[in-house]
């Protein structure tokens, strides 16, 4: 049987949400937008959905708007504060976030904003004191920080960059897309002024996401249309995907310990299992880490080699970042860990859901050890 080994990629829709999606897929079909009857039941069900995801990350409901993902999330965040802002200053961001944050912050970088990398360490935390000093050396507008890394799995200490951040006049927009829902989040104790969710990594549907935002944070909409999501987001809501949503957050939100016990007790035997496998690497083993999610590097093979073999074997797995896949460039994130290229080519992300089992673990394991020989001989 195929093995699914790519959560942090996406994860598939818990059958739960799409009992709740097939209404408004077949016959619940309003606009919201529209008065009448049927317009008026597809309001109701966007609202309630709203209160359901705000309820999961401990957020107001009018504090939350709806988007297609978090690309458009993050970038909404990036650029609608920067739009707002009286005068171009600084913008900085973690040396390990996520694409739909480092593009953003280069196209504002283009339009003259002062824009710098925030440094971490060999375990990809926050280097604090080069933190504090960039934030002193002049004004900055805004921090992007990711709460937990797509590859690495490191947990950030978010709610003190967020100190540091406010103490400085600067807003602090937190990446919680991979966090959510296998660590608690809370935006009000995060000290976050805006963060970024999706549904599709918590077995939701793709295409839909929120960013939450303060109350007194002004934010210029990046996408106008009809003046949905009170003019902060234009465009029709996605109706059926919202619902789901909804639904995925209330369900991550009751079974995350359970999801993450699960979990963590699969990585600590996947973990335990590469120790014994010569010539593997574990990287930030020692920093603080979601509970299902492992980043290696096997000696004699590259990311993508790896992958492939192990997918001609049945096991699906990831070399980084499922939007840079394919690039054929090493993981920045390791790069910015200050690994060497040569190191950071062989990164595989195992990322591990409630679903897998102790024997496929093993399975991985013998597979890995029989590629590990291949290499060597």
């Amino acid at each position: 049987m195929p093995i699914y080994f790519d959560h942090n990629a996406t994860t598939p829709l818990d059958p739960r949400v799409l009992e709740a999606m097939l209404p408004y897929l077949r016959g619940a079909y309003g606009n919201a937008s529209s008065v009448h009857r049927y317009g008026r039941a597809a309001r109701a069900a966007i609202e309630a959905a709203r209160v359901q995801v705000a309820a999961w990350v401990g957020a107001e409901p009018a504090q939350l708007i709806w988007t297609s993902g978090a690309t458009e999330s993050n970038n909404l965040a990036l650029k609608g504060v920067a739009a707002s802002a009286t005068k171009k200053s600084r913008v900085l961001y973690g040396a390990t976030e996520h694409p739909a944050v480092l593009e953003a912050a280069l196209a504002l970088a283009e339009a003259g904003w002062g824009v710098e990398t925030i440094a971490v360490d060999g375990d990809g935390i926050v280097d604090w004191p080069t933190y504090t000093a960039q934030l002193s050396a002049a004004p900055v507008c805004l921090v992007a920080l990711m709460a937990a890394n797509n590859e690495t799995g490191v947990i950030q200490d978010t709610a003190r960059a967020a100190t540091l951040a406010h103490a400085a006049g600067a807003l602090m927009h937190i990446d919680a897309v991979q966090a959510a829902g296998k660590i608690d989040i809370d935006f009000a104790a995060s000290g976050a002024d805006l963060m970024s969710v999706s549904a599709h990594k918590v077995y939701g549907p793709k295409g839909i996401g929120a960013l939450i935002v303060g109350a007194d944070v002004e934010l210029q909409p990046q996408q106008r249309g009809g003046g949905q999501e009170h003019g902060r987001r234009g465009g029709t809501e996605n109706l059926p995907a919202i619902v789901g949503f909804g639904i995925a957050a209330e369900l991550a939100g009751e079974e995350r310990a359970a999801r993450a016990a699960a979990t963590l007790a699969l990585r600590l035997r996947l973990e335990a299992g590469l120790r014994q496998v010569p010539d593997v690497t574990v990287f930030a083993e020692s920093a603080p880490r979601l509970p299902n999610t492992v980043q290696f590097g096997l000696l004699g093979w590259e990311g993508e080699a790896l992958l492939m073999a192990l997918d001609r074997a049945g096991i699906a797995v990831s070399s980084g970042s499922a939007c840079a896949s394919g690039s054929g460039e090493p993981s920045h994130v390791l790069l910015g860990m200050g690994l060497p290229r040569e190191i950071a080519y062989r990164a595989v992300r195992v990322s591990l859901g409630p679903g897998n089992t102790d024997a496929e673990i093993d399975r991985f394991l013998s597979e890995l050890s029989a590629l590990r020989l291949q290499a060597a001989a």
